[in-house]
């Protein structure tokens, strides 16, 4: 059953471009037809596809038709079928300055899965490559030819929608870009066309069985056309007349037709001498190509042989330079060991050294030690010696102190016992009897006088030694 398939649309532009209409079996194949004649300057084609009707539940085929674009510059992007998620959508066409994604289907005629090879604006003229579609010369001027891309899928399947089963193709990035320009919506002819067709039961997959009695138009309500490019049998019918001069007419302008064609074929066939010249004149240069080649081949197999025997010596070369080098690393690495042991052996001569110099710091200490020891010695033997000096000093004089005094003492003595004689011969003048008695103990009192002074002076110096 149809229903609308709410999706959010992939471009906000002037129209919404997305999926419409949903439906659960697949489109029929594309029908094989030739396109008619393009009926005037300014005419674009847009080829045939299936729509779908909801009151009969059934696809229907739309014509390819030529048609006028809205704008100067646009081109149409066609409608296509796509699978998603189980449904068949339907994806509708638009116009635009570029040719968007129509799901890689191959319509032909300049369709061919991308892009649109079938003619080109110049300015505000629409220039037609006769290569790609139908024109008559004689009607229209603006044409040119560009073989490059000829692919209007005559033979072999011909699906009318993207996913399994079909075409398998996703937007390149080109592609991707032109569905966020801006669209234009069909034309109202385009409309009404397609309006046609879904009256027509003939164009109804059940009724053809895919081979619709009209595949193509010339233009929107003109001639129709079948498979073959005959004018469909009903039409021909409506539009027999019995006037004579029409149907001469009519001749007159398909004898001219046959002799375009023919002309064409004229021009199609001194193409093809052409071609078989050019390549008959291709195969003598590829020969010659060939023959450069060989030569070329060979001249270089013996380059690659000098290149190959360089490269030997150079291998041989370089074997001996890494045999150096390795030689060379050993050296560095015998000079790296001695330059290791003699730092080894500068640190333990340093080390000694600064050992030995501690020493000599120790011994100059222990001197200085020494030399002030014995400064103190000589300075304890110099105070010993004043010491003694002043000891020996005093003893001389204590000694002379006490000689003086000894001398002072006996002259006071003398004095004394002068006097005292003096007095003892006075007494003894006197005491005449008591006078021997005095002179007999006289001595013994002066030898008692004389050795208490002795006696004082050997204290003294007992004394003074301590």
């Amino acid at each position: 059953m149809l229903g609308m398939f709410i999706q959010p649309s992939t471009v906000d532009a002037r129209i919404k471009v997305g999926i419409s209409i949903r439906v659960r079996t697949a489109p029929p194949e594309l029908p094989y037809y030739d396109q008619p004649y393009c009926p005037a300057d300014g005419y674009l084609w847009v080829p045939g596809y299936w729509a779908y009707n909801d009151d009969y539940e059934d696809y229907y085929w739309v014509p390819g038709v030529w048609v006028r674009p809205p704008h100067y510059g646009y081109l149409w992007t066609p409608s296509y079928w796509g699978f998603y998620n189980g449904y068949y959508g339907f994806h509708n066409g638009y116009w635009g300055r570029s040719v968007g994604y129509y799901g890689g289907v191959n319509y032909g005629y300049g369709y061919g899965g991308s892009g649109y090879y079938g003619g080109r604006w110049s300015g505000n003229h629409f220039q037609y490559n006769t290569a790609v579609v139908n024109v008559n010369r004689n009607v229209v001027r603006n044409v040119y030819t560009d073989r490059s891309h000829r692919s209007n899928n005559t033979t072999g399947n011909r699906p009318s929608y993207n996913g399994p089963g079909g075409v398998k193709a996703m937007p390149n990035n080109r592609e991707k870009a032109v569905m966020r320009e801006t669209h234009a919506r069909p034309t109202a002819a385009q409309t009404n066309h397609q309006q046609t067709a879904s009256k027509d039961r003939s164009q109804f997959r059940s009724v053809n069985k895919g081979q619709p009695a009209t595949t193509s138009t010339n233009k929107v309500g003109g001639n129709r056309f079948n498979s073959n490019g005959q004018q469909a049998a009903g039409q021909r019918q409506q539009t027999q007349q019995p006037n004579k001069q029409q149907n001469q007419q009519q001749v007159r302008q398909q004898q001219q037709n046959n002799q375009q064609k023919q002309q064409q074929v004229r021009q199609q066939q001194q193409n093809n001498q052409q071609n078989k010249q050019q390549v008959r004149q291709q195969q003598q240069n590829n020969q010659q190509k060939q023959q450069q080649v060989r030569q070329q081949q060979q001249n270089n197999q013996q380059k690659q042989q000098q290149v190959r025997q360089q490269q030997q010596n150079n291998q041989q070369n370089q074997q001996q330079v890494r045999q150096q080098q390795q030689n060379n690393q050993q050296k560095q690495q015998q000079v790296r060991q001695q330059q290791q042991n003699n730092q080894q052996n500068q640190q333990q001569v340093r080390q000694q050294q600064q050992n030995n110099q501690q020493k000599q710091q120790q011994v100059r200490q222990q001197q200085q030690n020494n030399q002030q020891q014995q400064q103190q010695v000589r300075q304890q033997q110099q105070n010993n010696q004043q010491q003694q000096q002043q000891v020996r000093q005093q003893q001389q004089n204590n000694q002379q102190q006490q000689q003086q005094q000894v001398r002072q003492q006996q002259q006071q003595q003398q004095q004394n016992n002068q006097q005292k004689q003096q007095q003892n011969n006075q007494q003894q003048r006197q005491q005449a009897p008591q006078q021997q008695q005095r002179q007999q103990q006289a001595p013994q009192q002066r030898q008692q006088q004389q050795q208490a002074p002795q006696q004082q002076n050997r204290q003294e110096n007992k004394n003074h030694e301590r």
